[in-house]
């Protein structure tokens, strides 16, 4: 099986480098305008990665949205589902999420008992990948739509006890997520305790709407930074953070 994006993923573990991934939300995509610009903003400041997907699709643009970048250009597309539903097989891979911080069956095992038939017949690369929701200042959709209760912000311990069981349990990845439109991003202990604790890739995301967030984020240990609404809000972050990034990991070249 292909792993070409996984090893991407693991390529910034190895070398401790980091990545940006630009995440699109298709109900927040107003037109193809809209969309084209972001594309070609990632373009111009050499994202890694295209997450698609969000908690929450109401509109029929989801396909139509993976289409267009991969149109436009030959940056990977990930598919980042809120349910079994959201399966584009023009993508380059998808995140197989399991959400190891709640107790939810149908998002541990039985949603992903649907899609893997469908999966299984794609040209995806399934990515396994640890789910975990932290609480980060308000409920946002995804900890209301998966009927779950989140991480405390403050219980770093038990993010770090569940990303261990998660790789244990042979997951290739982790993503510790706030949520779209969380007040704050994770904090640094948070991340910084997980990323000690796991040897596989970690994925961070949520709340971060500025570059200060955003440095805290990388410098705490993620190796992927996540960024969706900040960017809906505030194009001109997308720039920011693809600097910091960039501006990082030369400092590991010299």
């Amino acid at each position: 099986m292909k792993e070409k994006i996984h090893n991407a993923f693991l390529n910034t573990r190895t070398n401790g480098t980091k990545a940006f991934a630009v995440l699109i939300d298709p109900d927040k995509v107003v037109d193809d305008a809209y969309c084209l610009r972001i594309i070609n903003m990632s373009i111009e400041n050499k994202i890694d990665f295209f997450f698609v997907g969000g908690s929450l699709i109401t509109g029929d643009n989801f396909s139509q949205i993976v289409r267009l970048i991969k149109q436009e250009c030959h940056i990977p597309v990930v598919l980042f589902p809120g349910s079994n539903m959201y399966i584009e097989p023009t993508a380059d891979a998808i995140l197989f999420l399991s959400l190891i911080s709640g107790r939810n069956p149908d998002l541990l095992i039985g949603q992903h008992v649907v899609a893997a038939p469908v999966l299984k017949r794609s040209n995806l690369e399934v990515l396994s990948t640890g789910y975990i929701l932290v609480n980060a200042g308000n409920q946002t959709t995804v900890s209301y739509m998966s009927n779950t209760t989140p991480i405390p912000y403050d219980k770093s311990s038990v993010a770090a006890c569940t990303a261990i069981a998660g790789e244990m349990l042979g997951l290739k990845l982790i993503y510790l997520d706030a949520g779209s439109g969380a007040e704050q991003p994770i904090s640094s202990r948070m991340i910084s305790m997980v990323r000690k604790s796991v040897d596989v890739p970690l994925i961070v995301g949520g709340g971060i709407d500025n570059r200060h967030k955003a440095a805290r984020v990388l410098e705490a240990g993620a190796d992927v930074i996540v960024v969706g609404n900040g960017i809906e809000k505030n194009p001109e972050l997308l720039i920011e953070v693809a600097e910091l990034t960039e501006s990082y990991n030369q400092k590991l070249r010299v």
